[in-house]
């Protein structure tokens, strides 16, 4: 073949073959629907990391489908009340809700186990649970009675213990304390003789200032720390019992969801499991620093004594065999996390917790400070 004749069928053949990506583009982009959605969050924009995961889902969809699949994300009590946003989610109002489930535990009770149970799980251990133990599918089996779908969407690690107006050292100190706590933490500690109190979380502080409440629970170092508690009840309790690992989920309404083309469905999964990761990962690196501050600035670190840890965990049992007697779903969520909760517990005294206790002592001796130049 002659050269010149060569490069002409070559070019030729280049811009047939460029005709046909060109050709070909419509096509492909008639398969990536355009879909907005919005997204109702349970939390208010001040809490940046924990109200931060939707807008995270929010920018990782966005980027993934080049803007054509877009989720508008509303704070708390734009469009519904922050507590109501699941329900938001499962009547249509909205597409997407991002809350806790326990949330909606007096709606019924089959909600909490996919957040978060006291005594159950480290946040490690309920990501371990969730993505390969089967508690994801778990959950939704409920979640497909009520019109609503959901993934983990973050997790916050294990919570504080709560501040206090005066310090609790016996079972007979938490006797008629009024406490700010939510969920189904809250049936716990009354067995204890705490009178539980559900309110608002920019209620908390008046509360506490005024004496209408003695004691409240909110999250953990980084997100306690922007609200100053500290002032008005000093003594900050800890481990948060109740929330060991409480998973952050987004709930999506069922018919919504099954309307989408399965590359959205699958990279909706995708993008819930990053965040998810992802949020775990700021609290841990935020929380350290934070609660440093904390008690620069007046907070009196406490540890539950082993007789209230103790008596809150035989209480805590005892709710869930009554809540277990009475709601099938409930039953069949809190007994399948048990084999692996008995399981991780006996594997993780030769893992984290044996080197962790380790690097413990060695801080404690001063071992791990950074040396000065």
């Amino acid at each position: 073949m002659h050269r010149r004749s060569f490069l002409t069928n070559a070019s030729v053949g280049g811009v047939a073959a460029a005709a046909g990506a060109t050709l070909a583009a419509p096509a492909i982009a008639q398969e990536a629907p355009t879909v907005n959605w919005r997204l109702a969050s349970a939390f208010p924009k001040s809490l940046d990391t924990i109200y931060g995961g939707a807008e995270e889902l929010s920018k990782r969809l966005k980027e993934a489908t080049d803007g054509k699949f877009t989720i508008q994300v509303f704070a708390g009590g734009e469009i519904v009340p922050g507590l109501d946003a699941i329900n938001a989610a499962a009547d249509g109002t909205v597409e997407s809700a991002h809350a806790v489930g326990y949330y909606n535990w007096g709606k019924d009770p089959a909600f909490a186990p996919g957040a978060d149970l006291p005594f159950t799980f480290s946040a490690r251990a309920k990501n371990a649970y969730n993505y390969y133990g089967g508690g994801i599918d778990s959950y939704n089996q409920f979640l497909e009675t009520v019109n609503l779908i959901s993934y983990p969407g973050g997790n916050t690690g294990v919570q504080m213990g709560g501040w206090f107006r005066k310090e609790v050292n016996t079972l007979a100190d938490l006797k008629g304390v009024k406490m700010r706590i939510s969920g189904l933490a809250g049936r716990v500690v009354e067995k204890l003789g705490v009178v539980p109190q559900q309110i608002a979380g920019g209620d908390i502080y008046p509360s506490l200032e005024k004496g209408t409440i003695d004691a409240a629970e909110w999250v953990g170092p980084y997100d306690d720390n922007k609200l100053g508690f500290q002032k008005v009840a000093p003594y900050y309790y800890y481990p948060g019992f109740w929330e060991g690992g409480p998973t952050v989920s987004f709930f999506f309404n069922k018919g919504k969801f099954d309307e989408l083309p399965e590359s959205y469905k699958s990279l909706l999964r995708t993008c819930c499991q990053a965040t998810d990761q992802s949020m775990l990962a700021k609290y841990d690196y935020k929380n350290p620093t934070a609660l440093k501050e904390l008690a620069a600035a007046g907070a009196q670190l406490r540890t539950y004594s082993e007789e209230i840890l103790t008596a809150a965990f035989t209480a805590a049992h005892e709710v869930y065999a009554e809540i277990s007697g009475q709601n099938e779903h409930f039953k069949r969520q809190y007994e399948a996390q048990l084999q692996f909760r008995d399981d991780w517990y006996l594997y993780n005294q030769t893992a984290e917790y044996t080197f962790d206790t380790f690097m413990m002592i060695q801080q404690r001796n001063g071992k791990l400070a950074p040396t000065q130049g």
